[in-house]
């Protein structure tokens, strides 16, 4: 503690350390997404990757726009993300409608990654859901799309 910290100050700030969610659930995800992807790395995809190719297969052909809104990503962040799995054969960026449109469209050598993806994901999933159970990988859903929502009431 610095001279200029109260001793009430320093309680504060380390409560912002120690209990802060936001800083928590990156640290967390950080670390869960690493053993996710050490996991998947026989496929040369990251997760994130893999739920970009994920997204395609649920919804279909969209236009970059929409898949930003389903992934919550700003569509600069998701365009770069599609260029190397788009350069893999994975996926095909085509124009739309317009100039500025672009359609996304998963290709069968994308969708036959995903079948190879799949048992890798499941173990990967199955460790997670086992080590802290069922019931609370269930809470842990909940409550992470409570706190998502949280964000959209501003």
């Amino acid at each position: 503690m610095s001279e200029q910290t109260s001793s009430s100050e320093y309680k504060r700030i380390d409560q912002l350390g120690s209990t802060c969610i936001c800083n928590n659930l990156r640290r967390a995800a950080r670390l869960v997404t690493n053993y996710y992807d050490k996991l998947l790395e026989p496929t040369g995809l990251r997760v994130s990757q893999i739920t970009i190719l994920v997204v395609l297969y649920r919804f279909g052909v969209q236009t970059i726009n929409e898949m930003a809104g389903k992934l919550e990503l700003d569509r600069t962040t998701l365009t770069r993300n599609l260029k190397p799995l788009a350069n893999q054969g994975l996926l095909t960026i085509a124009p739309g409608s317009d100039q500025r449109t672009r359609v996304v469209a998963l290709t069968s050598k994308g969708e036959a990654v995903l079948l190879k993806v799949l048992p890798l994901w499941e173990q990967a999933q199955a460790y997670m859901v086992a080590g802290i159970g069922e019931a609370n990988a269930a809470l842990l859903l909940t409550q992470l799309s409570e706190a998502a929502a949280l964000t959209y009431s501003d």
